[in-house]
């Protein structure tokens, strides 16, 4: 995907993960996610802080501890101090904007909306479209990205092949695992348990 065609596919999720928020009603805000440790309501918040600059980065990350714990507690206090709705307000005000955090690029921007938006929908039981070409180069950025920090540990799928069976998408030699690439993409996001059952050949994992 260029770049242009990266902003296009997220805003078009932008719109997806709104609409489907829209319809999310008392506490299925509480619901735990798929990221674990996160409810709905504290996913939602953190798409709404894809735009950050320096600045405001420098703001919001005041949380002493790794990296997985400020991003969780800049999501956590922009939770518990904006409405459900001015969430999903925030969210939807994003599109068409292309400014995206500092020190990532459109892609990751595009694996953020992706991943977050089935953290999100599966555990509510909601459909949510998720376009395999968009899907396809998410998961092909989280399988190459080495800077400024991998997002994918390839040691953990050594001597496996994972191949699309939606798309004309794989990585990795060796013994095959194939499947939906939204299924691949959890799996490669660590949502693991999400993932398997819609995988063949997912047995080679616990090898």
């Amino acid at each position: 995907m260029d770049i242009d065609s990266t902003w296009r596919a997220i805003d078009a999720q932008r719109v997806r993960v709104a609409d489907l928020l829209d319809g999310v009603t008392g506490g299925e805000w509480e619901t735990p996610s798929l990221c674990a440790g996160w409810t709905v309501r504290d996913v939602t918040a953190h798409l709404t802080l894809q735009q950050l600059g320096l600045r405001e980065a420098v703001a919001q990350f005041r949380t002493l501890g790794g990296l997985n714990t400020v991003i969780r507690e800049a999501a956590r206090r922009r939770a518990a101090t904006r409405s459900p709705a001015s969430l999903v307000a925030e969210i939807r005000g994003m599109v068409g904007s292309r400014r995206h955090n500092i020190g990532v690029t459109p892609a990751e921007t595009l694996i953020d909306i992706l991943v977050h938006g089935l953290d999100i929908a599966v555990p509510l039981g909601r459909d949510l479209e998720i376009p395999t070409d968009a899907a396809a180069a998410a998961a092909t950025r989280m399988w190459t990205m080495r800077w400024p920090r991998p997002i994918v540990s390839r040691r953990r799928f050594a001597g496996l092949r994972l191949t699309a069976t939606d798309a004309d998408w794989s990585v990795g030699s060796g013994a095959p695992v194939e499947g939906p690439m939204t299924a691949l993409l959890l799996l490669l996001a660590g949502r693991t348990t999400t993932a398997l059952p819609h995988l063949s050949g997912a047995a080679a994992l616990a090898a």
